[in-house]
């Protein structure tokens, strides 16, 4: 069992505290994975026991980076949120945990150390509170299925004994619920499972085949031209004896020879590409949590489809060309006004031109999608304002010196220049952080299991909503006379008071949280307009949001009384200046400082920088495709160029004639450029509708934009045929250039 994703304030020695990621994990957690530890050990069972002493492991990374690769780190005692631990080893190095995120972890600890940092507000004692996370080794010859169904009958005989899983008819689904093992080898299933992450990779291998394809065809072209060409070369080997096994494997040795030197040209590519592509997906990790190295399954992957590609599209130039006759070694080979061999070679072009436009049309969708949700109206502004992410328990500070710690903290700040505005938040709107609870409106009834009654919420100082620029269009809000000896208030948005109170006037109407006793604790004041809390691409939902200044002691019961305490601890603080200020990281600094020195900055960033981490994988699929798209263009571009070329300087001779016979310049330009544009206009007609197939395959990851979007493939179409018409005009005009005289006496 493992629970991650949690930042705690670590201090070693008199080196000052800094905030590292932990996870709780189960004492056999190690053990279960089959690992062992690289200094030190790792957790055993023992660890993990109440009254043992507590004891963590460090991860590799954070050892070298945190704890200068100490040796005499393991054994010592570091301090996590104030508490002592001792260091009971370090994980082998590559290991960053059982999942990918973007924090991976720096520190293990046993769960039965949870309460001593949590202290009452502690999950662990939470019967009903879903926060772990499950792994498991299944024994070697044991029946998935039937594990499944045992494992599931167990959880549905255990939700039957809570109260939480029974009431207000929820007892109906239990029978729904079941237990899903996933393997641990293909990955969190989860996060295959999640519609933008599992379409986005599955569409990134649907391009890199599509790119794989168009420069299969592309060596193919290149091997028939040079087959072509060397038609009378053969045909002469065999008029003087060559066999022709003899001769297909030496264009084949020659085929496999390119492939292998492009496969080992395209893995050192890739090695550098790699690091690229996870600085992209990985923008604020500390400790990147792949290696960019090839392994040796990537390796023979690559090893084969050189191998295959060498033989599959060098077989073919290497038959048509041991089938080349003697007498055409005798008679010459460019007689011929119409060349057959070169069908395969345009069939080839128009197979690129096609693929070329799906990849272009996606490129510009994701453009345009990305584009629709980096400008959207998210309902909250961000410029000049920056975040800073802090730990006051960290620092030691109980829930009776929060209230006093938070005035001097706003006191301290307002007073700086060219502050206009300062909060205090536990959630920053679209930081990547959120809480909800069932919201019940007094003298309603609790809420049926398939009814809507969730909601996020927040909890924010008095200057929260002009902090980020959104103003309070209904009743008033927070103010100093919101106190702890106060009636509890809350502000609402507007999706909050459509849905729980709609066509009424919400201000001075009362709800509650999780049941129907508490449906009068909260008295709304004031409404504001909605504004995206946590996914920029849906549609804001319901939030309400409570005063720092005011803790509910109506709670009865015991999970519920310690949510709320633990919610009293703040997290972000946001500063908005009236102009722009270079020096904001170390003013803000400084001045934290000067208010207590113990206090953890965990990070510090511009609001602007914390909402675009929302779109990191929309960015990231964004220029992967557009440089996919453009590599394509280039290979359709660079093969068109190369047909053309190779068809007009078969066809001199004819042009030659043509030109002796009165032929214009321009119209053998528009001869040879109708040959080329022949081809694009058929690849488009086969590339359009394939075009149109992969953007309904893309609509997950699209926003705003239609799957069928004619910008997108007009767009497409406009930069296919420019670039077409150059590579097709520069063997035109070369062509026009032919001297008739010179082309006669060639033949």
């Amino acid at each position: 069992m493992e629970a991650g994703g949690i930042s705690f304030s670590v201090r070693s020695g008199s080196v000052p505290a800094k905030p590292l990621q932990a996870e709780y994990v189960s004492g056999n957690y190690f053990t279960m994975l089959g690992l062992g530890a690289y200094a030190g050990r790792p957790l055993r069972d023992d660890d993990d026991k109440p009254g043992a002493d507590p004891a963590v492991v460090l991860s590799y990374q954070a050892w070298q980076t945190d704890f200068a690769a100490n040796p005499d780190i393991v054994g010592s005692t570091i301090y996590v949120e104030t508490h002592p631990f001792t260091v009971a080893g370090v994980a082998p190095p590559g290991f960053f945990g059982d999942r990918l995120i973007p924090f991976p972890p720096d520190l293990w600890m046993p769960l039965a150390s949870e309460p001593l940092i949590e202290g009452a507000n502690s999950s662990l004692r939470q019967k009903d509170t879903s926060w772990l996370y499950a792994l498991g080794r299944v024994r070697p010859g044991t029946n998935r299925a039937a594990l499944q169904a045992k494992l599931s009958a167990a959880l549905r005989q255990w939700l039957n004994t809570r109260p939480a899983y029974t009431e207000q008819g929820r007892a109906a689904l239990i029978s729904r619920q079941h237990v899903v093992l996933a393997p641990a080898g293909v990955g969190i299933q989860r996060m295959q499972q999640h519609a933008q992450t599992g379409t986005g990779l599955r569409m990134l291998m649907l391009l890199s085949s599509v790119v794989l394809l168009t420069a299969c065809a592309n060596i193919a072209n290149l091997l028939l031209a040079r087959g072509a060409a060397r038609r009378g070369d053969v045909a002469m080997r065999v008029a003087l004896g060559a066999g022709r096994g003899r001769i297909m494997r030496q264009i084949l040795t020659e085929s496999l020879l390119l492939s292998l030197i492009g496969g080992t040209a395209g893995v050192m590519v890739a090695y550098a590409g790699s690091h690229m592509i996870l600085a992209l997906a990985f923008p604020l990790s500390r400790n990147m949590p792949i290696h960019a190295g090839p392994s040796l399954p990537v390796l023979g992957f690559a090893l084969t489809v050189s191998l295959l590609t060498g033989v599959v599209f060098g077989a073919a130039p290497a038959w048509m060309s041991s089938r080349a006759q003697p007498a055409e070694a005798m008679r010459g080979t460019t007689l011929s006004t119409r060349d057959r061999s070169s069908l395969p070679q345009q069939g080839l072009i128009i197979l690129q031109v096609a693929m070329s436009v799906v990849l272009l049309a996606g490129a510009l969708l994701m453009g345009r999608s990305l584009y629709n949700l980096e400008h959207q109206d998210l309902g909250i502004s961000t410029a000049n304002r920056f975040v800073v992410q802090f730990d006051p328990r960290g620092a030691g500070y109980t829930l009776d010196r929060l209230p006093a710690l938070y005035r001097r903290i706003e006191d301290r700040f307002s007073t700086l220049p060219f502050m206009a505005d300062m909060s205090l938040a536990r959630y920053i709107p679209l930081g990547g952080g959120e809480w909800g609870a069932c919201v019940i409106a007094q003298g309603h009834p609790a809420p049926g299991p398939n009814d809507k009654c969730f909601a996020d919420w927040d909890r924010v100082s008095t200057g929260f909503l002009n902090s980020i620029g959104v103003p309070v269009v209904r009743g008033r809000g927070f103010t100093a006379q919101d106190t702890a000896s106060s009636p509890p208030v809350a502000l609402v948005n507007q999706a909050f008071a459509r849905r729980f109170f709609p066509g009424q006037d919400p201000i001075g109407l009362r709800f509650g949280t999780d049941s129907p006793q508490y449906s009068s604790a909260f008295e709304i004041v004031g409404v504001f307009p909605d504004f995206k809390m946590t996914d920029p691409r849906k549609e804001a939902g319901p939030l309400f949001l409570r005063p720092l200044t005011q803790q509910f002691t109506g709670f009865k019961d015991p999970d519920l009384d310690a949510g709320e305490k633990k919610f009293m601890y703040m997290r972000s603080m946001i500063f908005n200046f009236a102009r722009p200020q270079q020096d904001a990281e170390a003013l803000i600094r400084k001045t934290l400082a000067e208010i207590d020195p113990n206090l953890t900055v965990f990070r510090f960033f511009s609001y602007d920088s914390a909402v675009g981490w929302n779109f990191s994988q929309d960015r990231l699929m964004g220029r992967l495709t557009a440089v996919f798209g453009i590599l394509s263009l280039a290979l359709a571009s660079i093969g068109l160029y190369g047909v053309t070329s190779y068809l007009v300087a078969r066809r001199s001779g004819e042009i030659g004639i043509r030109m002796a016979l009165g032929a214009t310049r321009s119209r053998v330009v528009s001869m040879v450029l109708r040959t080329a544009l022949l081809q694009v206009l058929m690849g488009l007609a086969l590339g359009i509708p394939a075009a149109l197939l992969a953007g309904r395959l893309m609509s997950r990851l699209l926003y705003q934009v239609n799957e069928f979007d004619p910008l997108a493939l007009l767009g497409a179409t406009i930069v296919l045929g420019i670039c077409a018409a150059v590579a097709g005009f520069i063997p035109a005009r070369r062509a026009a250039s032919i001297n008739p005289m010179r082309a006669l006496r060639s033949e």
